[in-house]
């Protein structure tokens, strides 16, 4: 296990819109009234994930999905705009129409496009899409376009108006998903684990024992500055402090090995993955042999154990897909100052280098969402899943879905309900 997840952490890291059926934000409705407030757009250098929107394949899976009038309306929307006040109600609106719109077309409830239902990819692009012109948009007043962008951000993958449906006797399952990542070496690529946040967010299900349960996701980004700014800690605490928001069980969701679900056992403090880059190129500043604490992390143990029943899944859950309990570490071990791959989990007084997940933000999902679980609701289950790799896209680079590749897709998210379906039953 320990060398399949070295491999597959290199492998994944170096190959590493308005809805026909929504009614629009209601800023647009007044973005032709000749009365728009903005300065000629500016000429800004994107950021390094805006840039990949120069290959015209991200616009054509944004117009495959019926995406494409969020990108085209919504810088004559913030023209519209008059206040900080104002800027900052159409981006929660606007976010919230792309989550929604996403979400519905992920559940085969809203027409438009020709790519498969579940494909999260025009979520990812619609997003950046409307970021950058965000980030062209010159309003006649001052406006902190970070604070409007990070606003937009969490509206747009779920965080904001998400909240679970009350419900006497249902069981509430909250998890996250992640964007795409390793786009240099393939544009192509999804990330299954954001295609379950959306084909699962707000569904009824029906766990093993028969109970009723309600699942609500999110989807995270792939970029360490978004986790240094609290965005794990805004999207979790919610629904780990008592209230009608609070779930019963969590659980952090991303793409791992080839073929294989895993339960990771336990997740390490540490940033170790350099020299792979995050979706922005940054980099963490931690590798193997000197690991780093993310920025702002709040006090914790080196390791965290999942709280996941993983003998009930691993024991119930195995097709099409293996599901296996992973209990790989790498250590520093106490008194020591080189790293040491572990197959059975921590020793007393380490220091964590990576956990099951790698270093990389798959195991720094699980850290920080199952710290926080610790602190605030600590007879809560808790984990991290890691889904298989999602393999299947056709060999000609300018075809950008395939059977193969969508029945690949369709499969994990079954898998991934299936493993909840035995996780979230009441202990």
């Amino acid at each position: 296990m320990m060398l399949l997840r070295r491999a597959a952490s290199a492998a994944a890291l170096l190959v590493t819109v308005l809805p026909l059926s929504v009614a629009s934000p209601a800023h647009a409705s007044h973005a032709a009234d000749g009365e728009a407030a903005c300065r000629p757009p500016a000429s800004v250098p994107l950021d390094a994930e805006q840039s990949r929107l120069a290959d015209p394949r991200t616009t054509t899976l944004v117009e495959r999905a019926g995406f494409g009038d969020f990108v085209r309306r919504f810088p004559a929307a913030l023209c519209t705009t008059r206040s900080r006040a104002e800027a900052e109600r159409l981006l929660d609106s606007w976010g919230q129409a792309l989550w929604q719109a996403s979400v519905r077309r992920a559940q085969s409830q809203r027409p438009g496009g020709d790519l498969a239902p579940g494909d999260d990819r025009p979520l990812y692009w619609a997003r950046l899409g409307m970021t950058a012109a965000l980030a062209r948009w010159q309003p006649e007043f001052p406006a902190d376009k970070p604070t409007l962008r990070a606003r937009f951000e969490d509206a747009s993958r779920g965080l904001t108006d998400n909240a679970f449906r009350t419900a006497p006797g249902v069981r509430r399952i909250f998890i996250s998903g992640f964007d795409p990542f390793g786009l240099d070496a393939e544009i192509r690529r999804a990330n299954p684990s954001g295609s379950a946040a959306l084909q699962l967010n707000g569904r009824r299900i029906t766990l093993a024992d028969g109970t009723p349960a309600e699942i609500r996701a999110v989807v995270l980004p792939v970029r360490y500055a978004d986790f240094d700014a609290g965005m794990v800690e805004r999207a979790f605490a919610p629904h780990l402090a008592a209230g009608p928001a609070s779930a019963d069980i969590i659980t952090t969701v991303s793409q791992g090995y080839p073929g294989i679900f895993t339960l990771e056992d336990w997740a390490g403090r540490a940033r170790s993955a350099d020299p792979y880059p995050d979706n922005a190129r940054a980099l963490s500043g931690g590798t193997r042999e000197h690991p780093v604490t993310a920025p702002g992390l709040g006090p914790g143990p080196e390791f965290i154990r999942t709280t996941l029943p993983a003998d009930a899944v691993t024991a119930a859950v195995q097709t099409p897909y293996p599901v296996l309990l992973n209990s790989d570490v790498t250590e520093i071990p106490a008194g020591a100052t080189a790293p040491v791959d572990r197959t059975d989990g921590p020793t007393p007084g380490s220091r964590a280098v990576a956990g099951g997940g790698g270093g990389y933000l798959s195991n720094e999902v699980a850290y920080r969402s199952n710290r926080l679980r610790a602190e605030l609701a600590p007879h809560l289950p808790g984990g991290h899943l890691h889904t298989p790799v999602l393999t299947g896209l056709p060999a000609d680079p300018q075809l950008l879905t395939g059977p193969e590749f969508e029945r690949n897709e369709s499969a994990i998210t079954a898998e991934v309900r299936a493993v909840l379906e035995h996780a979230a039953v009441r202990r």
